[in-house]
């Protein structure tokens, strides 16, 4: 097999998001809500158990009023609002205007870090003329997260589900990834973290590559091997 084009996923293989209390902290601190530590450690932690943070944990338990909306959240933007703001509304918050202001921190530059080794593999694809890809279950437009680290150059074409009504592991998001970058699915491998989801690229053709959603600290060059697979494919 050729490899001509990678796909990445987003969260949980090229970026992390922060972590929950920095998370709360950014937005308490730009209402000017200051809260003693114990205070808001324990709303942190209560957040990160109702899987308030898209990126983050997933719920420990699926409120039964969002129990239709979790398997879909990710077609639309406004179906990933109502879920994710609704998971937060869980948890007692000391302001109602919160809920949307944590949802919004998410989705800013800020709140994501690429994985140490993501710029050193994007770039190694782009010298070797292979062309990249990033497709993802999400509500909302990443393409300013990577502008602003400095990594969109690196992206030939993006593949959210949003924006296509359709989630991973359908094969149209895939299909999809793959007319943007101008390939056919045999000559893609698909890298993701997310077994189920990112692995239903193998049905569609692709190869597929895993690498494990762990802190950015915790995973400097877990990415490295792509680099690799993508030579060996050529």
């Amino acid at each position: 097999m050729t490899i001509k084009g990678v796909l990445f996923d987003f969260s949980g293989t090229l970026f992390r998001v922060e972590p929950v209390a920095d998370w709360l902290d950014a937005v308490l601190d730009a209402c000017d809500l200051a809260l003693p530590q114990p205070e808001s450690a324990a709303l942190a932690r209560e957040l990160e158990e109702a899987g308030a943070l898209p990126g983050g944990a997933n719920p420990l338990r699926i409120p039964e009023h969002l129990a239709e909306l979790w398997p879909v959240r990710d077609r639309s933007g406004e179906l990933h609002r109502r879920t994710y703001t609704g998971l937060a509304r869980q948890v007692a918050l000391p302001d109602p205007r919160l809920y949307d202001l944590l949802y919004d921190r998410h989705m800013t530059p800020a709140a994501w870090r690429p994985y140490p080794d993501t710029r050193a593999v994007l770039a190694g694809l782009r010298e070797r003329g292979v062309k990249v890809g990033v497709v993802s279950n999400i509500g909302w437009d990443l393409r300013p997260v990577f502008r602003a680290h400095g990594l969109d150059d690196f992206v030939d074409a993006y593949a959210l589900s949003f924006e296509h009504g359709v989630q991973k592991p359908s094969a149209r998001l895939f299909e999809a990834a793959c007319e943007g970058l101008g390939l056919a699915p045999g000559e893609v491998l698909m890298v993701g973290d997310d077994r189920r989801a990112d692995g239903g690229a193998a049905a569609l053709g692709c190869a597929v590559h895993f690498v494990d959603h762990l802190p950015a600290d915790g995973r400097p060059d877990a990415l490295l091997p792509v680099l690799s697979l993508a030579a060996a494919g050529r």
